[in-house]
């Protein structure tokens, strides 16, 4: 682009320069080539925007399906996605063939712009010369003969650039997302874990529901809060809105009363130990997915024990290489109950005065379920413990036991206070007794 740019530009000069009136043939031409390139220009970048997106859908069903094929083999849904791929493999090649026409069709129409303009450049010299002599003729007529050639090949490279563009278009929005606010200014060494909700309303960024209405509570120092309630009526949300994975705009949430927004993000969530019930895993040993990220510098002694206390260590044992046995891209060589031990050896080892489990016992076996619980009763001792659970040996423990319905606090106090109530939560307590007796006698 710089070579034949600068070229273009030199020889255009050297040809004003010889004869200003001849060249302003070309300059008249100039208008029609660049108002032909900016057409073709944006018609590129369009259609490479569009091409992106296509071989992005084709990327997303392949990966989708080669994930999902227990599912796929086990529902019969081959033929659905070998259509579905099929249909998006076609959309891509259509694209590709759109974009590959126009550029067939926008280099050649500019040379016959361009040469045409040499043509009716060359007649004019040769019919207006006047008293320029043999010499300057051909100097003339030989620098213009060489401004077709740069001209092409900046017309070829024109695609190019504005697939770059386009792809770099995908790549600053990336670029440019803003990062979490963490304008706090607190660190602190360790908290004490009193915790505090105080009339905390949310709406999800680009909605208009209201996910959390007025909610107000206060955990102290080594207490137990469960949170239970109907799916969707927002107790992961709060959860998530402790360590300020989103970030509330009414009402506020006190650690040690500071709010959350005044410490520094690392800092704040240091102190918090989450388990979820869609456990991440790293392609990494055991291990290291125990002493993940902060947690790299324990001790393998220290490690262990986390394993122990999760009842992750019977089935470590078994693996090939133990400890150091690799699980595979998000755990995949490992059951739901195995991957989710190891989450909870995770935040075992971690050792934060504060600890969320959102349904960290969903994946397990009722024998497994009861081997954690009594691991994390004795975790929980001396930490404030933020629960969501449907397990009833979890809940009747609580200290608190909010009761949350739409968003709302519906009803709260101890397991026998609102059994006594005959509310919102004794119904939602038969219904737990019905699915363990349940589960007993599928065990």
């Amino acid at each position: 682009m710089v070579r034949e740019g600068l070229t273009v530009v030199f020889l255009f000069g050297y040809l004003v320069w010889m004869n200003w009136k001849l060249t302003l043939v070309m300059v008249a031409i100039l208008p029609v080539i660049a108002l032909m390139v900016r057409t073709s220009s944006r018609k590129f970048r369009s259609q490479s925007r569009k091409i992106q997106g296509a071989m992005g859908e084709v990327t997303h069903v392949t990966s989708e399906t080669i994930q999902g094929y227990r599912v796929v083999r086990s529902f019969g849904g081959e033929c659905y996605e070998s259509e579905r791929f099929l249909a998006a493999s076609e959309d891509n090649m259509r694209k590709q063939l759109r974009m590959t026409r126009t550029s067939a069709i926008y280099t050649p129409s500019l040379q016959f712009v361009t040469y045409s303009a040499m043509a009716l450049l060359m007649f004019l010299v040769l019919f207006l010369r006047g008293d320029s002599t043999v010499g300057d003729l051909v100097a003339y007529i030989t620098a213009a003969g060489l401004l077709p050639k740069p001209i092409r090949q900046l017309s070829e490279v024109s695609s190019t650039i504005q697939k770059g563009l386009a792809g770099a278009e995908s790549i600053f929005d990336q670029l440019d997302e803003a990062p979490e606010k963490d304008e706090g200014t607190v660190e602190k060494e360790r908290v004490s874990g009193a915790l505090e909700v105080r009339n905390l309303s949310f709406t999800y960024p680009g909605t208009e529901k209201l996910i959390l209405d007025d909610i107000s509570f206060r955990v102290e120092p080594g207490q137990m809060v469960a949170l239970v309630g109907r799916s969707g009526s927002g107790k992961s949300t709060l959860a998530n809105l402790i360590p300020r994975f989103y970030q509330n705009e009414q009402g506020a949430i006190l650690l040690d009363d500071v709010p959350v927004e005044e410490y520094r993000l690392r800092n704040l969530r240091k102190h918090i130990a989450l388990v979820t019930q869609n456990v991440t895993l790293f392609n990494d040993t055991v291990a290291n997915n125990i002493a993940y990220g902060d947690l790299s510098t324990a001790p393998r002694e220290a490690v262990v024990r986390a394993a122990e206390d999760a009842y992750a260590r019977e089935f470590i044992d078994q693996l090939p290489n133990g400890f150091d046995t690799l699980v595979g891209e998000n755990g995949v060589l490992l059951s739901g109950g195995q991957r989710q031990r190891l989450a909870i050896a995770r935040a075992l080892l971690k050792d934060a005065p504060v600890l969320i489990l959102d349904e960290a016992t969903s994946a397990l076996d009722t024998e497994s379920e009861r081997h954690i619980q009594s691991a994390l009763d004795q975790v929980m001792k001396g930490r404030t413990t933020v629960v969501i659970a449907h397990r009833l040996s979890t809940i009747e423990k609580a200290d608190t036991i909010l009761v949350m319905d739409a968003g709302r606090i519906v009803e709260r106090g101890s397991h026998q206070q609102l059994l006594d109530a005959n509310g919102y939560y004794a119904k939602l307590h038969d219904k737990f007794e019905e699915l363990a007796m349940d589960e007993q006698r599928s065990d």
